[in-house]
């Protein structure tokens, strides 16, 4: 028994932005959390939240069915191989809402039971939507949001109910988040022609780090994309590394699928008054928020409880 592993109860991480930074965490999640006995693997989350980048971090290989490269297998290899009744693969993948535009709900019911009866792993997006008809719970769940949750269910929960309405609650911030930071660094490098050393996370915001303290003004900085948001600029992914924000600014973005459609969906942005310099990184933070909190003390932003 990994006495570790039995008494997890959750554990918490920042969704990150990007492919790299997805994909590591997943990797991630994969040495710390998965076991060679879990069978049944829900991943849960929103169009976009990027459930298949962590997918291919955990389980690198796996043939996707419809990953974020538009690639869509058909048929699936999990239907195929169950179709034929020879199971060839040790681990499957299905995206439950993609596959229910060619498949009956109970055929994929009856796959997925079919496969790990015969001890194959199956990893479920969508998971929630089999889990009332599946009889069985996941093995180990991962919800993506705003924050990436790893839960390992017992007896008594959590239901995959929870971790949806958590993750789908909170994925809008990180949608206006995100999106907010592109609007900030699109100023930074036509305006001032300043390129940010590094990006980071926080609760609701996000953190651009700069080795040298940059000499502009965070007030006018903050005016400078709250006038942006009111413009109700359209935002739209334009390739895997690049987002059009209106009709002609073209921002290069790691994660162009998480955003909103609409700059004046951005709610309640703010920049710290000041730039916070970490001792331990040896480099000054900007930090970038959507919330309706007044920040009085900088190490109470990333609270939890009650």
């Amino acid at each position: 028994m990994n006495i570790s592993i039995e008494q997890l109860r959750y554990a918490t991480y920042f969704a990150p932005r990007g492919r790299i930074r997805l994909q590591n965490l997943g990797n991630q999640i994969s040495q710390k959390y998965l076991q060679p006995n879990d069978k049944l693997i829900g991943v849960i989350g929103d169009a976009g939240s990027g459930k298949s980048l962590c997918i291919k971090g955990m389980f690198p290989g796996l043939e996707l069915t419809n990953d974020d490269d538009g690639i869509n297998v058909r048929p699936s290899p999990l239907m195929r191989d169950y179709q034929n009744a020879n199971f060839k693969a040790h681990t499957y993948h299905i995206d439950v809402r993609f596959e229910l535009a060619f498949t009956q709900m109970y055929e994929l019911i009856d796959a997925v039971k079919a496969a790990l009866k015969e001890n194959c792993r199956v990893v479920v997006e969508h998971f929630d939507l089999v889990y009332p008809s599946i009889g069985k719970n996941g093995d180990i769940l991962i919800g993506i949001g705003e924050e990436v949750i790893v839960v390992r269910p017992n007896l008594f929960g959590p239901e995959p109910e929870d971790v949806r309405n958590t993750v789908f609650k909170s994925l809008r911030y990180r949608r206006m988040a995100h999106s907010a930071e592109d609007l900030l660094v699109h100023i930074l490098e036509n305006e001032y022609h300043l390129v940010c050393d590094g990006h980071g996370d926080v609760k609701h915001g996000f953190i651009l780090s700069f080795t040298k303290k940059p000499r502009i003004s965070l007030a006018v900085l903050e005016k400078k994309v709250k006038q942006l948001i009111k413009k109700d600029l359209s935002i739209t992914y334009l390739d895997p590394t690049h987002i059009k924000i209106g009709t002609d600014i073209v921002q290069y973005c790691t994660g162009p699928r998480t955003h909103v459609t609409h700059t004046a969906q951005i709610e309640n942005f703010r920049l710290l008054d000041e730039y916070v310099y970490d001792e331990q990184r040896e480099c000054y933070d900007m930090v970038g928020m959507v919330t309706e909190e007044t920040i009085r003390d900088i190490h109470s932003i990333n609270h939890f409880g009650e």
